[in-house]
């Protein structure tokens, strides 16, 4: 290569250097530009995520909304379907047995759980949980929500189902049609608590009667298959095989009752089972969502504010600070406040009875405790 070709290999490497340069020069203009304009010192990648997840967000709410009275109706069915089947079923089938003291039991029993799952399941229905006046000098507060611009207490948060802000909110449950707030907390919690007892309360009931139907293995193969695409074929091949391409009335009717179960012992069957497996799924099921809540309970906060408070926690651990949530009292004293026992409440009277007393609390102020070296958060 020639001193002249290698002058001019130079002089387009440095062109070409000088261009992608500009570009990248230009595309760092654009981007400060727009930087510059959108900027704000309250962003963050939360804040960012919120945004982008924004249309999620609405579809879901717009499906709650329209979910939560088909989520109620069958909630009353499906509790209803297991009532019945006590009445129905179960005592008939003690009272042959002569178990009179069984049957005595699951009468004062079992109607004593009834009668609070339906009243604290009517009450997390019924009851509003809570808003804040609309008016800022009734609160005492300067906090304003940035999404219906009204005055936010302390441990007030914006339900964006119901589109207003909640007293002490905890979280919008579609199973109650209604978000659970300051006002209705303690009647969402024990009906989860006396529905969880009555779901073991029927599994324990209904052992013996289940293992009976369901252990028989070939009552419960030709209860759950005898009216299946597969053996129905198997049995009109047979025939056809038998008695040519036509069948017999005799055939026809051992179709009916292919297996020897008839349709009422086929249906008991399978109500028996629906029963006990309906039941243990939803004791498994809301066992877990019920310790759940109760470890909150036990420190002193909502499902919002465990978020909350996990996030203080890891800005205040980069400055050696401890930080301790503001309103846990400690596990005993929590759940008094939160059960409302106070004034003369007893827990015999206004928890193991229903019971519609107010909280202790207005959900507009509330005693709380800071943290010592406490530095507040440069974010609102």
């Amino acid at each position: 290569m020639g001193r002249g070709d290698y002058n001019q290999h130079s002089v387009e490497s440095k062109i070409r250097r000088t261009c992608c340069q500009k570009i990248l020069e230009y595309f760092r203009m654009i981007r400060f530009s727009l930087r510059a304009l959108t900027y704000n010192s309250f962003t963050s990648k939360s804040i960012v995520l919120d945004t982008a997840m924004e249309p999620i967000f609405w579809i879901v709410d717009r499906l709650s909304r329209k979910i939560g009275p088909i989520m109620v109706v069958l909630v009353v069915v499906l509790t209803t379907y297991v009532v019945s089947f006590f009445y129905i079923i179960l005592l008939p089938y003690l009272w042959n047995r002569g178990q009179f003291g069984v049957i005595t039991f699951h009468w004062f029993f079992g109607h004593w759980l009834l009668v609070n799952i339906v009243f604290h399941y009517y009450k997390g229905v019924t009851t509003p949980p809570g808003e804040p006046p609309q008016i800022l000098s009734d609160t005492n507060v300067a906090t304003i929500c940035k999404r219906c611009v009204g005055p936010k207490p302390p441990r007030t948060h914006h339900c964006s189902v119901c589109n207003h802000c909640i007293l002490k909110m905890d979280h919008h449950c579609p199973w109650l049609n209604n978000c659970v707030g300051h006002f209705n907390h303690r009647y969402f919690m024990l009906f989860c608590i006396y529905m969880w007892l009555g779901t073991l309360y029927v599994c324990i009931s209904v052992w013996d009667i289940f293992a009976e139907e369901f252990f028989d293995a070939k009552k419960t193969f030709y209860s759950f298959f005898s009216g299946g695409l597969l053996l129905k074929t198997i049995e009109v091949y047979k025939a056809t095989q038998t008695n040519g391409t036509t069948l017999s009335p005799e055939t026809v009717e051992k179709l009916k009752n292919m297996g020897g179960l008839s349709f009422s012992d086929g249906m008991y069957h399978k109500v028996v089972c629906l029963e006990f497996f309906l039941c243990i799924g939803v004791m498994i099921a809301l066992g877990a969502l019920t310790a759940w809540h109760a470890r909150l309970i036990c420190r002193g906060e909502t499902s919002v504010e465990k978020h909350i408070n996990d996030d203080e926690r890891k800005r205040l651990k980069k400055v050696n600070v401890i930080y301790k949530n503001p309103y846990d009292f400690g596990a005993r004293e929590n759940w008094r406040i939160f059960l409302g026992l106070g004034e003369g409440r007893t827990f015999t009277r206004h928890v193991l009875l229903p019971s519609s007393h107010l909280p202790l609390e207005n959900g507009l102020e509330w005693h709380y405790q800071v943290t010592k070296g406490y530095i507040c958060n440069k974010y609102p």
